[in-house]
């Protein structure tokens, strides 16, 4: 397993967490093998964004003698109490259903307690003057809370929630399709979203991803938006590539699901290549360097991707990106404009005019 330290703590973060939406049907025996397999295999990173109640006392149980080695999503406005899933917004019933989950898990404290899809600007005005927000607050003070997260769909409501800056942990979709305009949530542009996600790794907040197969519809040709199939493991690296992010959250069935999305760790990096992306992405993405590396390896030894990422970064106001870009064995001035990454890059990013934009930029 590899891991991500969370920026504003001193969690690791195994990059495959668990997504817990469709788990509950596998009943309590399979349930409780499966997340016995992840925690086996390192995984440590547990959302209990479920459809149903039927995790929870499962994985208290089976995760009684590992707390300290793992860490759950707890989410503000996810009501489990009849057994199903249901969404309020009313702090008593929010109050009741935390307790809930923090009984039927087994634990006393939450790892990183959710404002629960705000996903419009409604949403947030009643998570703030409902009290949902001011109570996350308290329970951090009492240290019942670790850290404060947010699980959102839309740009401009995750936003608005950093602009406060309370959070540390961001849940949110990453995918090719929602990123370049397909699907229920595929809310704001390609550019619009990557400027979030370059906001986040700016101000420090980690990210954790849903929805990176778009509910299964990026694995057939048939409900690809785009007409061709991408597999598990390309659709992972993408959310993995992108800034700010910490960890992926497949949603697995059982433990045969959990397998097949371990084999990530060890697929070749052919098979985790989204470079086929290129291919049929809408021309507003064309030009936009995403840190893929299929430009790699670059004859002169530079990292293109990372020098693409700490220039982006530092236009965006991050004042650590100059100084990690300095620290950089070879920098934009070593390009010797032989035109390789040009030729490769999948999304028709003419590095060689990059090179010398960003030389100019940072002085080397």
């Amino acid at each position: 397993m590899e891991y991500r330290k969370l920026p504003r703590g001193e969690e690791q973060i195994s990059i495959l967490g668990l997504g817990a939406s469709s788990i509950g049907m596998a009943g309590e025996k399979e349930i409780q093998a499966t997340a016995e397999l992840a925690l086996e295999n390192g995984v440590n990173f547990f959302d209990m964004a479920s459809s149903d109640a039927a995790p929870f006392a499962v994985y208290g149980r089976a995760m009684a003698g590992a707390r300290d080695k793992m860490y759950f999503q707890i989410h503000f406005g996810a009501d489990y109490r009849s057994g199903k899933y249901g969404w309020t917004t009313d702090l008593d019933a929010i109050k009741q259903s935390v307790d809930w989950q923090l009984k039927a898990l087994q634990t006393d404290y939450i790892d990183f307690g959710f404002l629960h899809c705000l996903d419009e600007e409604a949403d947030l005005r009643r998570a703030v003057d409902g009290g949902v927000l001011d109570y996350i607050r308290q329970l951090q003070r009492q240290g019942v809370v670790r850290h404060m997260g947010l699980s959102s769909h839309t740009p401009g409501v995750v936003n608005r929630v950093l602009d406060l800056g309370v959070i540390d942990l961001l849940m949110f979709s990453i995918n090719p399709g929602y990123d370049y305009h397909h699907g229920d949530y595929a809310i704001g542009g390609a550019g619009e979203r990557m400027d979030l996600y370059r906001r986040c790794e700016k101000e420090r907040v980690g990210i954790s991803v849903m929805k990176a197969f778009s509910g299964g519809q990026l694995l057939s040709a048939k409900t690809s938006p785009f007409g061709r199939a991408l597999t598990e493991y390309q659709c992972i690296q993408y959310a993995l590539d992108k800034p700010g992010v910490l960890t992926v959250l497949p949603g697995v069935r059982n433990r045969d699901d959990l397998r097949r999305i371990l084999g990530f760790l060890t697929a070749s990096p052919e098979e985790r290549d989204y470079a086929v992306l290129g291919t049929f992405t809408p021309k507003d993405a064309a030009g936009i360097c995403v840190y893929c590396n299929h430009c790699q390896p670059c004859p002169a030894g530079l990292d293109v991707g990372l020098i693409n990422k700490y220039y982006d970064l530092s236009r965006a106001g991050d004042a650590l990106a100059r100084d990690h870009y300095e620290q950089l064995e070879k920098h934009a001035e070593d390009c010797v404009q032989c035109g390789h990454c040009d030729s490769r890059c999948p999304f028709h990013v003419v590095q060689t005019d990059r090179m010398e934009e960003i030389r100019a930029y940072f002085g080397r």
